[in-house]
């Protein structure tokens, strides 16, 4: 049995995140946006040869499509690391990427690896639209517990209501949300963990309805709005309960497309290596509820 070893975070990057369907990764493939975070990481820790890390474990909501077919392997290989790396997918939904960060600490901890990568990355545009939904209902789940199948954005409207999480709170809340990001943004904190990614997208004149490419270089998160007020917030209606709901465009996030990584090493070999830690994980625990309040679990 393999000694219980401490999980350091050594290296961390993420591609911005661009809205979903007109944003600027709408013709770019999850699987390359990971890649590309996954080479940062490597990048940024020269002193580890890529043959000793064990496996890249990557999280992804919808595991088909472009980020199907075991995409964790994919951009194993996407990347440039060596053949004898392997790769796996876990999905858990929105927390997928946690997920996924969180088996390859384990790994590290438990396993006598030295060496793991573990992220997530998404694509709505490509997948949303184009899902497999073939057989996608199971009958006795229909019959018996069909709030599993619920919307995300339903089942917020029942945490609102049953736990009396008011329309004020959350446009507070998401306020004060815009506002953290925009003070980051301008710090340039976050230009250390971001991956600048050039590609190509579609952009539609509003007027027109012409669609055109064009190409782009994403250095920083399109979704959020710097210029978000309480009173803004206030004047949106619901967005899926229309006559009653509290769960608006505003105080809800927003679909988006992007991807991230992180490198996860034993503290020992890291220190043999010269490897400074950015911190350790200390674990990571889940707990389901009723799926048709899904947002307390």
């Amino acid at each position: 049995m393999a000694k219980r070893q401490e999980a350091a975070i050594v290296a961390t990057a993420r591609t911005g995140l661009a809205k979903s369907f007109r944003g600027s990764f709408n013709m770019t493939r999850p699987d390359d946006l990971m890649a590309r975070c996954i080479e940062n990481v490597v990048g940024k820790t020269t002193a580890l040869d890529p043959a000793e890390i064990d496996d890249v474990v990557v999280g992804t909501g919808f595991p088909e499509g472009p980020q199907g077919f075991n995409v964790g392997r994919n951009v194993a290989v996407l990347a440039g690391l060596p053949l004898n790396v392997p790769g796996s997918t876990v999905s858990r939904f929105c927390s997928s990427g946690l997920n996924a960060v969180a088996v390859a600490a384990h790994m590290v901890e438990n396993e006598g690896a030295n060496a793991v990568i573990g992220g997530g990355c998404e694509s709505i545009t490509m997948i949303q639209n184009d899902m497999n939904t073939t057989n996608l209902f199971n009958p006795w789940l229909m019959e018996n517990k069909q709030d599993i199948y619920m919307p995300m954005g339903i089942t917020a409207e029942n945490v609102a209501k049953r736990y009396n999480v008011t329309r004020e709170v959350q446009d507070k809340l998401a306020y004060e949300s815009q506002m953290r990001t925009a003070a980051f943004q301008d710090s340039g904190t976050l230009l250390e963990e971001l991956v600048p990614v050039t590609t190509t997208c579609q952009v539609k004149d509003k007027e027109t309805g012409e669609v055109s490419e064009k190409e782009v270089t994403v250095t920083t998160d399109e979704c959020n709005r710097p210029g978000t007020t309480m009173e803004t917030l206030g004047g949106l209606g619901g967005a899926f309960d229309k006559e009653n709901g509290t769960v608006t465009a505003g105080n809800s996030s927003q679909f988006s497309d992007g991807a991230a990584a992180q490198l996860i090493m034993s503290a020992e070999r890291a220190g043999q290596l010269g490897i400074e830690p950015l911190g350790f994980f200390r674990g990571c625990v889940f707990a389901g509820c009723e799926p048709d309040e899904m947002g307390i679990g």
